[in-house]
């Protein structure tokens, strides 16, 4: 929900833009609330990703369709991350969003920027105004020699660019092989960054992207090169997928990681939901070719309390055994008696 065009890293799988452009506020939010409202009559339920450094129309259009339809179906999300950053995450849920239910995709929205490096070099940050930054950086701006490496995810971190520590002050690392990101508005300032941050990462490809519209108003300049670096490996994507451990939502029975609860604003969690290893997740590769899978996978349902374990007993005899209280787990499960010279007659205590 913002002027954020698509990567095209995940193929066709890409989420539906809304610009919110328009004279007035009805005319901004038109399109995403007729498409909401589609959506919900259909059945489904809509997560709508918008930058959380530019929210105030995005938040608007997402009332409107709740309060139009008198639905909790529709969730609104802020991210704070860069506009090319918000970009990716944002269709790779779309790719993810016929595997998981919804409350997992919208969990996902946190999770997904945990497993990417994202940032931007940076000439100066006078005019930085969405990462901390401190009064010695914006002095040091005005140094023609002085720039600046900023990451907004997996963390918010600003500080100057030195060659020799860049590989190691990186927050993060994704998983081998490694894919590079990134899009600028000025092709001829991009040397600086082409001689560093490259071959700190060590990518195996590398994708020149056109610059995002938003990117001046976050990075408060137009000399920047922004820059993804994300994980080519297959089970990338399913790894971070099998990472959540979410609970069902007491009121709408959605599975949230976080409260309230991103559809219904419940605070109350009732059964937790045991989410797949990333191992049986398994989306296929992305591309234009990519069908989903037959059906979602299975995971094995734990026993219930008290409910005996399946199967005959290994002798294949069935023995009877008496019936005696259950262990707490901290009690010990052998006692050891004290040997007889051990012992303490109680009439050694008397004088």
């Amino acid at each position: 929900m913002a002027d954020i065009p698509s990567t095209g890293h995940v193929g066709e799988a890409g989420a539906h833009r809304f610009p919110l452009r328009g004279d007035t506020v009805g005319a901004r939010s038109s399109a995403f609330v007729a498409f909401a409202i589609e959506q919900v009559r259909a059945g489904r339920k809509v997560v709508a990703l918008y930058p959380a450094w530019q929210a105030t129309d995005a938040e608007r259009a997402v009332n409107f369709a709740r309060g139009a339809l008198r639905t909790d179906r529709i969730a609104g999300i802020g991210v704070d991350l860069s506009p090319l950053a918000l970009s990716l995450v944002a269709d790779q849920l779309a790719y993810l969003a016929p595997y998981l239910p919804p409350g997992m995709v919208a969990a996902l929205s946190g999770e997904l920027p945990k497993h990417l490096l994202a940032g931007a070099w940076l000439r100066t940050v006078s005019g930085l105004s969405t990462l901390p930054t401190s009064m010695r950086q914006h002095m040091g701006s005005y140094a023609p020699s002085v720039s600046f490496l900023a990451f907004c995810a997996p963390t918010a971190r600003v500080g100057r660019l030195r060659p020799a520590e860049i590989a190691a002050g990186l927050p993060f690392r994704p998983v081998q092989p490694v894919q590079l990101l990134s899009s600028t508005p000025d092709p001829a300032i991009t040397k600086v960054f082409d001689d560093n941050l490259p071959q700190a990462i060590q990518p195996v490809a590398t994708r020149n992207l056109p610059a995002q519209p938003l990117g001046g108003t976050y990075w408060g300049t137009s000399k920047y090169v922004e820059f993804v670096a994300l994980s080519a490996h297959p089970q990338a994507l399913a790894y971070a997928a099998g990472s959540i451990r979410a609970s069902a939502c007491a009121w709408c029975g959605e599975p949230m990681a976080a409260r309230p609860c991103p559809f219904c604003s419940a605070n109350s969690t009732g059964h937790p939901i045991y989410t797949p290893p990333a191992s049986t997740v398994r989306p296929p590769t992305p591309g234009p070719r990519s069908t989903p899978p037959a059906g979602p996978p299975t995971v094995p349902r734990p026993p219930r309390a008290g409910a005996p374990a399946p199967g005959p007993p290994p002798n294949g005899e069935a023995r009877q055994r008496s019936p005696q209280p259950p262990r707490s787990p901290q009690s010990p499960t052998t006692s050891v008696e004290e040997p007889p010279h051990r012992r303490l007659d109680p009439r050694s205590y008397s004088r």
